[in-house]
C-alpha cells in the first residue's frame, strides 16, 4: 500500500502558474484589442484621404456623404476645408 502526501511547495507551484497562464492570456488578450483599435483608426484615416482626393475630382452628392459620416461634418464647406486640409 503506498501513501502519497503533497507538499505545500507543489500547491504554490501549481497556483502560481496557473496565474501567470491567466496573466498572459489577459495579456494577449489587451495586446490584440489594441492593435485592432490602431488598425481601426489607420484605415479610417486612409478611407478619408482616399475620400477626399475623389471629391477633388468628382465632386457628387455621395462622396460628400461618405466624408461627412466619415469625418462628422455637416456642411459642404466645412467638408472641403477639411479636404483641402487632408490633402495637402
Amino acid at each position: 500500500m503506498k501513501l502519497e502526501l503533497k507538499t505545500e511547495n507543489e500547491n504554490y507551484a501549481n497556483s502560481f502558474s496557473h496565474i501567470l497562464r491567466i496573466f498572459f492570456k489577459l495579456a494577449i488578450i489587451l495586446i490584440f484589442c489594441d492593435i485592432a483599435l490602431k488598425l481601426g483608426i489607420i484605415s479610417r484615416h486612409y478611407q478619408i484621404e482616399y475620400n477626399c482626393k475623389i471629391l477633388s475630382i468628382e465632386k457628387s452628392k455621395p462622396n460628400f456623404k461618405k466624408l461627412s459620416s466619415l469625418s462628422n461634418l455637416k456642411s459642404k464647406q466645412r467638408i472641403w476645408e477639411f479636404c483641402r486640409e487632408v490633402v495637402k
